[in-house]
């Protein structure tokens, strides 16, 4: 590898560059600095537009969040052949200069977005989470996402116990093992039953949470569902609702959420950047039920490559190309 801080040129970086360079605390501390500049309105982000074939989905998603940066993620959502009824997630994310646009680096957008994503999440349940949860955390779902929140959850405090559960035991247990303190349950609801709060981390096309497994207080961080919802209607009726930005509303997918379409007039949606800035409410009471649903955001993927760019630049990591 080539490269340092003082050298010309597109820093270029691959999956194992980019997965170092992602530091969790400092993506956590970036992320927030994003959604917050989202619910102030600071950050330039059209929502993400995407060229369809039969098979899948290229999606773009550009944006500008002052302070940390300009980038463009170009992703690819296929089918994939080796698990069946389960999607991959493909592509890069470009990193520019923000005063003159000239290009800065090229990394690996899979492990970028698996980490931001967690890292809302993550945040939307330490903003609005019970503050004496009446179970433990518990990840829905075995796929890269949910890797991605384990894993996040693991470096960010390996004693908090995390429950896996999913279709296949064999993935959940694979999954569960990221962290030192998971385990699995028997099945879905089994576990959402006993959560305080519940991270859905699904490629889901129906709901796989329902409301009578959720007991008073519970926070749930639903991330997954590009296809379909992963909550039931009474779920989101019943709930306090939070997003990182307004389109997960007022947008049809694949920019906003399937969960958030069509509700009622007059229904409020709290951006959690809000919250987290003290702006706006979050949880009003410990019964409360608390849903934040995650579109994913451009403005996320701004913060972690800027984390990504600073780290791997810093360490001297990567190969400097002309570009």
């Amino acid at each position: 590898m080539d490269g340092g801080a003082g050298m010309t040129g597109v820093l270029v970086l691959d999956r194992s560059q980019t997965r170092a360079a992602l530091d969790p605390p400092r993506v956590l501390e970036a992320v927030a600095t994003a959604l917050v500049a989202i619910g102030r309105g600071q950050v330039s982000a059209p929502p993400r537009i995407a060229a369809r074939t039969a098979t899948g989905l290229l999606g773009a998603m550009p944006g500008h969040v002052p302070g940390l940066g300009l980038a463009a993620k170009l992703v690819s959502v296929f089918d994939d052949p080796r698990s069946p009824g389960r999607s991959a997630h493909r592509g890069m994310v470009a990193l520019f200069d923000a005063d003159d646009g000239r290009p800065l680096a090229l990394m690996d957008a899979e492990s970028l977005t698996g980490i931001r994503t967690a890292a809302a999440a993550t945040l939307s349940a330490r903003a609005l989470g019970a503050p004496a949860p009446a179970g433990p955390g518990t990840v829905i779902g075995t796929g890269a996402q949910a890797r991605a929140q384990v894993a996040l959850l693991a470096a960010l405090d390996p004693t908090a116990p995390v429950v896996v559960a999913g279709r296949d035991p064999r993935r959940a247990r694979l999954t569960a093992d990221l962290h030192p303190e998971g385990r699995t349950a028997v099945d879905i609801e089994t576990a959402v039953r006993a959560a305080g709060v519940v991270f859905c981390c699904t490629g889901a096309t129906r709901p796989v949470v329902h409301r009578d497994w959720l007991a008073a207080g519970t926070h749930i961080s639903s991330v997954g569902g590009s296809h379909g919802p992963e909550l039931d209607t009474a779920t989101l009726r019943d709930a306090a609702l939070f997003a990182e930005w307004a389109g997960a509303a007022t947008a049809a997918p694949p920019a906003g959420a399937h969960e958030l379409q069509g509700l009622p007039a007059g229904r409020t949606v709290t951006l959690l950047g809000q919250v987290l800035a003290g702006e706006r409410p979050g949880r009003r009471s410990a019964d409360e039920l608390t849903v934040f649903k995650s579109t994913g955001h451009a403005a996320l993927d701004v913060a972690a490559a800027h984390v990504v760019h600073t780290v791997a630049s810093a360490a001297g990591w990567g190969t400097r190309v002309d570009l």
